[in-house]
């Protein structure tokens, strides 16, 4: 039976119980359960609180009913099929269904016999929990993006099978953009997958109460975005720090050493905005303070760095350590992750993970960073370990999902949640202490993390032009997924040594194309490595070689002063672009689509980007390369590298020697820009 309550559409049949219902500019929220209701926890779904909707219709027409909110329609037949229309009638986006009796607009359309069913629930043995199954008609031709990141060289995700876990690397934000015209958020944090198929495209939650989907429509990538962002929430504006260059290595290990290289920095004229103390810094870990022993004045060393206008970020994990301060009290008080059986994590060696799902351990942990770090006047914080990293013993695999229990429920319910409310905890004790504009540095993210303030790096990637490439399309996705602030380890993390002639043409390249992400940012594990300091506490781990622009000979320093300079050059600009991330939730960097929505070639670019709306970027993905074809989309472009006016439509090939990154301007636009 069908009725309409209110604004929403609402189908008992049998055991499922449906409701379709208006949620935000040209949405709909889909949830469907076989229980006896929904749970309405707005704790672990991805969308802000329903705004009242306007302007809704809902009306019955030959047994079909319909619910419109602006440029979106979805018919819900007898049979309980949807199907979503756009404004002038296209069909977007179908449910599959194969069964004996499949009836559409009142007629029989054609019956089979696979009793294949649009959603699907398979229970759980004596739990109230299924293992949820949604089916939708594969469309000839559609083009898929967004989705976060995965370590993989494609930007166009039809035909790819996706992982919705999170990784050390890989960050499952699953919000897809499709080139039929619509947006779908798959709003369930349960371990999972989604297959985009040829002949089907199949979502499935692990463990999960209920189906939970919101679909939108609009005439541009930009509006179906933008009306994403208003459900899901934006970031807050990037403080004037987040606009330049951010100089990080694994790891500085004494407060002069890191005192040194900023004070090179400032000596050769360099833009230096932060700098980054990282991990075993600390005693312990969950400790969560310097060990004096090689940080014996913090407060002294972050009031030297801002007098040279340089802030200071420091790195924060997530994991406690038995010998930790905090460990015995933060088992009692259950802030701790749990195990499904069995001792739990850190009783076996290594360290336990705090619950970030539970409020009061958020509180907990940040009531340790304010009292240790805050209050020295450290402003910006590196949540690291943000999936957080699970691996079990080498050899025997790692992210044993069905093994973890947190405050909230099992890890393959609510897991995906993780990163996000990692970044809550400390974004919102910031904004308590009445900071504003905050921004913080995660390995991961799902979807709602940009609404506290998360700037999400790609993970410990390898140095190596085959991970440069992957990035490329990990930086536009997550753009598109909905996180517009992202950013990458120039060089890779681990891999490269610092002697080496093939590894300075990988940084050479990185570090030209690091200068038009959201945010500019060196980090690596470079080899030699450096033996640690000691045998215990702050100075027992190692440290990787030298990581600074004048690390790799004065051919390769020359190239990163000039794109320190043109990042420098460029901060009123990406200061704009900051802007309309803030307000519009617009990624910073975006495949040309999302600025040439009518450009058919556009669509199936995948290795070049528009940084903001007047900067088209051709990175070099390849060794040895001197030259690169790109695609210049309609219009007058200037290039940054000798001033020349090119007209587009057309591809051309550039000159692209080891100091060159194929850049262009709208003509007309930028004009102070230049790589020369």
């Amino acid at each position: 039976m069908i009725r309409m309550e209110e604004d929403r559409l609402v189908r008992r049949f049998d055991k499922e119980l449906l409701v379709v219902e208006a949620w935000g500019r040209n949405g709909l929220r889909v949830r469907a359960t076989q229980r006896h209701a929904f749970e309405e926890d707005d704790g672990v779904q991805a969308l802000l609180p329903r705004p009242k909707p306007k302007g809704v219709r809902i009306y019955e027409a030959d047994g079909v009913w319909s619910i419109e909110n602006g440029k979106i329609r979805a018919e819900l037949t007898g049979s309980g099929k949807l199907r979503y229309y756009n404004q002038n009638g296209k069909l977007l986006l179908a449910e599959f269904q194969r069964t004996r009796e499949m009836y559409e607009e009142g007629h029989r359309e054609f019956n089979s016999a696979l009793e294949l069913y649009p959603r699907t629930f398979r229970p759980h043995p004596g739990m109230d929990n299924f293992e949820l199954t949604a089916r939708f008609e594969a469309v000839c031709g559609e083009r898929i993006f967004g989705m976060g990141q995965y370590q993989q060289p494609y930007l166009d995700m039809k035909g790819c099978v996706l992982e919705l876990a999170h990784r050390n690397s890989q960050a499952s934000v699953p919000f897809a953009l499709s080139s039929e015209g619509y947006g779908f958020l798959w709003n369930n944090p349960a371990i999972g997958s989604v297959v985009f198929g040829k002949n089907v495209t199949e979502w499935k939650a692990s463990s999960a109460k209920q189906l939970d989907y919101w679909i939108t429509a609009g005439d541009t990538p930009a509006e179906i975005e933008e009306s994403y962002a208003d459900v899901a929430g934006k970031v807050p504006m990037m403080p004037e720090y987040g606009l330049g260059f951010w100089q990080c290595k694994l790891r500085y290990k004494t407060q002069e050493e890191i005192l040194s290289v900023a004070r090179e920095y400032r000596r050769r004229g360099l833009p230096l905005d932060v700098i980054v103390v990282d991990f075993f810094h600390w005693p312990y870990e969950g400790d969560w303070t310097f060990d004096r022993d090689y940080w014996p004045d913090p407060k002294g060393m972050v009031e030297e760095l801002k007098e040279m206008g340089i802030r200071l970020m420091v790195s924060i994990w997530p994991t406690v350590e038995q010998d930790s301060e905090n460990y015995a009290e933060m088992k009692e008080l259950g802030y701790l992750m749990r195990t499904e059986h069995g001792k739990r994590l850190g009783e076996l060696g290594g360290a336990a993970v705090i619950d970030v799902t539970n409020a009061d351990t958020r509180h907990y942990v940040w009531d340790k960073i304010r009292e240790n770090y805050y209050k020295l006047g450290i402003r910006i914080f590196w949540l690291d370990e943000a999936e957080p990293e699970l691996n079990g013993e080498p050899g025997y695999g790692g992210y044993e999902y069905e093994h973890y229990r947190y405050f909230r429920g099992a890890d393959m319910e609510i897991g995906n949640i993780f990163p996000r409310e990692y970044a809550r905890m400390a974004y919102e004790g910031m904004q308590a202490e009445g900071q504003e504009n905050i921004v913080n540095l995660l390995r991961c993210a799902w979807a709602g993390s940009q609404r506290y303030g998360a700037l999400v790096w790609s993970g410990d990637i390898d140095s190596s032009f085959a991970s440069l490439r992957n990035q490329l399309r990990a930086g536009l996705s997550m753009g598109i997924a909905g996180i517009p602030w992202w950013t990458t380890d120039i060089g890779g993390f681990h891999g490269g040594d610092i002697r080496a002639p093939w590894f300075r043409e990988v940084f050479a390249r990185w570090f030209a194309f690091g200068a038009f992400c959201p945010v500019m940012r060196l980090h690596g594990f470079r080899e030699p490595i450096e033996e640690p300091m000691s045998r215990e506490r702050g100075g027992k781990c190692p440290s990787g070689a030298a990581n600074e622009v004048w690390t790799y000979g004065e051919e390769i320093y020359e190239i990163c002063r000039r794109y320190l300079q043109l990042r420098e050059a460029m901060r009123p600009y990406v200061r704009e672009l900051m802007r309309e991330a803030h307000e519009k939730g617009t990624p910073v960097m975006r495949p040309l689509f999302y600025d040439f929505p009518e450009d058919a070639q556009a669509w199936g670019i995948d290795d070049q980007y528009m940084f903001g709306p007047d900067l088209l970027v051709a990175p070099i993905l390849y060794e040895g390369v001197t030259e690169r074809e790109l695609y210049l989309p309609e219009g007058s472009w200037r290039s940054l590298a000798d001033g020349s006016i090119q007209e587009g439509g057309r591809r051309i090939t550039v000159p692209a020697p080891l100091d060159i990154l194929p850049v262009f301007a709208r003509a007309g636009r930028l004009t102070e820009l230049t790589l020369t």
